[in-house]
């Protein structure tokens, strides 16, 4: 029988070797149902027009430097690529210097930012991460040459994917379109070509909901859609009505949004990746449909299974109406958005199982979910995010794998290998079984703001995965759950869109060190040396969460970390690392052992050797950035050390000793604040008038506020005694944040130690979390406004607090 699957899987992976021509080319059409999917059917003409449009918005004064062409695959060997020329006209007194070839839109951005890259020495990352650096770009008429013959640039594999479905709530919920277009710019120069686009898709739901067939009312729709902040788990069916309910207004200018950002992708030639039914039904369909086979599912993170936001209803697949309700919501999006490029995301089991392992029952539940896309679609592709495999792989063995992944006609599916950067499925799949599947970096949980990175592993695994025996790799992709932070992270796993070979990391950073500050400066450059291998280069395989003190304060009873009662005992019963994936916080964990895979006395040398070059390079935005995240990531990490010792001197009953280091560490906790208020990648008040900016009347403006409030703080239901398990998942290390509300609740907890020291009593754990949730309770709904401007010189503040802080002795005392 072992046999037989392997001859098996060997035939489907030599299929996906076809796939991938058709993937590329529209080649060996009639095959596996694929005829009429291309990479573009955008017209070449509207692509230049959308190029252009790019190159000018980027740099205005240099639209006449540069020809921009689409050419098409077969002048690419029939795969996509860009070529770099110098233009036939370049020596004449006018007309354009650099000419630059590309099977799409997409390819002519990404093969302009590869030119800007090598040969101008610029820059590009997010406006919040430092924003662009041209200066090194030289006037028009000044443009340097490439070498003779040109430069030939190929995709070793079709597809450049961008975002993870919570991306959309984390990080996009309250853009404007004028943030969506920076993005989608940012996204071309990148060579993504295969972006979700998931905004606004609720009207469409609503349109389907309320017709004549299924006819639900507003209000049944209310208990179903979640709020703005919420909305990417009411979509996957983690919660319902949690933040809401949607008004009107917003479900209509989402939708307006939506139609800007799929024309500006479809311009581009970007493939938009649209949403597809996965099973998630209102419970008020029960109602309408009584015989129809709709269950309840378990109690995804609320605090005692409340009904009001838990427990959401699952249409059963093999119930005829699933495939009813699919083809119309699928159909729908077609009518709305003026066509579609048949590729549909969609994910039945997220952090959700099917009621047996049975492979012949999990084989039936994938069939019916792709019946129900193709009935809408006949030539649908369902893209599913794998992060089911790594989550649950003590349940997707392989006989269950096998049979979700064989379910669906060969050539019709693609999974993400969402979390490949650490925990990648394809190897122990045998390449998912022949599926084509596409290697992730995950990267970030929660858009919480820490240095962190794999970058030789980002530089190297995935042309592993792609030179791998029977490989079915067909993309490579950025699938984090928040942006705007780590811009070196994004850089580096951008190009392996284009990559044949693994990256020479030494001389990459370096090169990055000087494109990214517009100069090679010896300390920056030294300091880049030492991130390389330390901040930048975890291998640990660990999954990254900012756990950090100061933006997750442990909520523990300290009476109950050690092996006895006696507190003069510093031995700890038991200690919290995050070594799993997506752990639910709570009351239950005990000690407190944030994610460090690297030396503390590494991470202030770097910041010693980038402050060194502040004179040369002072005056640049993203030198600024990086210098204010480093002293950043530096300190919290103190900040955790402190709590260390604040805890240690509860357990020996020095209470003096825990004054003093309470008082030190909320010092620090004020001291940072003052420091990201300076720099305008770390500033709560953006995040909050964005929301409130959506609204057109007080009620929206109440409920947009709060959607943004709670989402980085408690995230979901807290009763009275009872934080949510959820709490501080989405922290984030925000100028006003950290003063207002992190502060105030590590006073809280460092005043009941206090007492409890003095009047020789226990700490009372429950009275801490009563008033921390009050706390929590009252900032989310306060309307307290925060400067969306900076405040202060980053350089000076960042030299104060390196004189203050740079030795450990005079943050740590080592007698206690």
């Amino acid at each position: 029988m072992d046999s037989i699957m392997r001859r098996h899987d060997v035939t489907l992976a030599l299929l996906c070797l076809v796939l991938s021509c058709i993937f590329v080319s529209g080649k060996c059409e009639g095959k596996f149902g694929l005829s009429s999917l291309a990479i573009s059917k955008t017209d070449p003409v509207i692509q230049e027009t959308a190029a252009k449009g790019v190159l000018r918005r980027l740099l205005p004064r240099h639209e006449s430097s540069f020809e921009l062409r689409i050419v098409s695959e077969e002048n690419c060997g029939g795969k996509s690529c860009f070529y770099i020329d110098n233009h036939p006209s370049k020596n004449q007194a006018e007309g354009p210097e650099i000419r630059i070839s590309g099977t799409s839109g997409v390819e002519l951005c990404a093969g302009l930012y590869w030119y800007l890259k090598r040969w101008c020495g610029a820059h590009i990352s997010w406006d919040k991460t430092g924003g662009k650096q041209l200066k090194t770009v030289p006037a028009p008429g000044l443009l340097p040459a490439v070498e003779p013959g040109g430069v030939h640039v190929q995709r070793p594999v079709p597809w450049s994917y961008y975002q993870n479905v919570v991306t959309s709530s984390y990080s996009f919920v309250w853009w404007t379109w004028e943030r969506w277009e920076q993005e989608i710019d940012w996204m071309a120069l990148q060579g993504i070509n295969l972006p979700l686009a998931f905004t606004g898709q609720e009207s469409i739901w609503q349109k389907v909901f309320k017709s004549n067939r299924f006819n639900l009312s507003q209000a049944d729709l209310n208990d179903y859609f979640g709020g703005p902040a919420f909305l990417a788990w009411a979509r996957m069916g983690n919660l319902h009505g949690w933040g809401g309910p949607l008004p009107q207004t917003w479900l209509d200018q989402q939708h307006q949004l939506q139609l800007k950002v799929l024309d500006r992708m479809r311009s581009l030639g970007m493939i938009p990746v649209l949403s597809a039914f996965s099973g998630n039904v209102p419970s008020a369909l029960q109602r309408i449909f009584p015989s129809a086979k709709i269950t309840r599912l378990g109690n995804w993170n609320t605090v005692d299974g409340d009904e009001r936001w838990c427990c959401t209803y699952l249409l059963d697949p093999t119930d005829p109406l699933f495939v009813e309700l699919g083809k119309a919501f699928v159909e729908q999006q077609i009518k709305e958005y003026n066509g579609t490029h048949h590729i549909y995301n969609c994910d039945t089991f997220n952090e959700n199982l099917p009621p047996t392992n049975d492979p012949g029952y999990i084989s039936t539940l994938g069939a019916a979910v792709y019946k129900a896309m193709s009935a809408g679609d006949n030539h649908a592709i369902w893209l599913m995010q794998g992060w089911l495999f790594a989550t649950d792989d003590w349940f997707w063995k392989p006989p269950q794998m096998k049979a979700l992944l064989h379910s669906v006609p060969v050539g019709q599916m693609i999974v993400l290998d969402l979390f490949a950067d650490v925990k990648p499925v394809w190897q122990r799949s045998d390449h998912f079984y022949g599926i084509p599947y596409i290697w992730c970096m995950l990267h970030n949980f929660g858009g919480n703001l820490e240095m962190y990175g794999r970058v030789d592993t980002i530089g190297s695994a995935p042309i592993e995965a792609l030179r791998s025996p029977n490989s079915t790799m067909v993309g490579v992709g950025m699938c984090m759950e928040g942006i705007e932070h780590n811009p070196v992270v994004y850089e580096l796993m951008g190009e392996m869109s284009f990559r044949s070979e693994a990256v020479q990391l030494e001389d990459w950073i370096s090169d990055y060190s000087s494109r990214r500050y517009g100069t090679a400066s010896g300390g920056a450059q030294a300091a880049w040396k030492v991130l390389h291998h330390t901040i930048y280069n975890c291998q640990d395989g660990v999954a990254d969460h900012n756990g950090d003190v100061i933006v997750e304060f442990p909520d523990k009873n300290p009476d109950l970390m050690y092996v006895t009662g006696n507190r003069d005992s510093l031995k700890l019963r038991g200690s919290f690392s995050l070594s799993g994936i997506r752990k639910p916080r709570g009351g239950g964990k005990l000690g407190h052992n944030p994610h460090l895979w690297y030396s503390q006395a590494d991470a202030v040398r770097a910041l010693g050797l980038l402050l060194s070059s502040a004179d040369e390079l002072g005056e640049g935005l993203p030198y600024r950035y990086d210098l204010v995240d480093l002293t950043r990531q530096v300190l919290s990490k103190r900040a955790n050390e402190l709590y260390t010792n604040i805890l240690a001197a509860y357990g020996s009953r020095k209470v003096e000793n825990v004054q003093r280091f309470g008082n030190s560490l909320l010092e620090l906790f004020s001291d940072i604040d003052k420091l990201l208020a300076s720099c305008e990648g770390f500033l709560l008040g953006p995040w909050l008038e964005s929301a409130k900016n959506l609204s057109t009347n007080p009620e929206e403006k109440i409920l947009y506020e709060w959607n943004a409030r709670t989402q980085i703080t408690m995230w979901f239901d807290n009763t009275d005694e009872k934080p949510s398990s959820l709490h501080d998942y989405a922290n984030k290390m925000w100028s006003g944040l950290i003063q207002d509300y992190y502060l105030p609740r590590a006073a809280l907890y460092i005043s009941f130690l206090d007492h409890s020291l003095r009047e020789n009593a226990t700490f009372p754990f429950d009275m801490w979390r009563k008033q921390w949730i009050q706390l929590t309770n009252k900032w989310q709904t306060s309307h307290h406004s925060y400067p969306s401007k900076t405040v202060g010189d980053s350089l000076q503040i960042v030299k104060k607090l390196y004189i203050k802080y740079n030795v450990p002795s005079k943050l740590l005392v080592s007698s206690l």
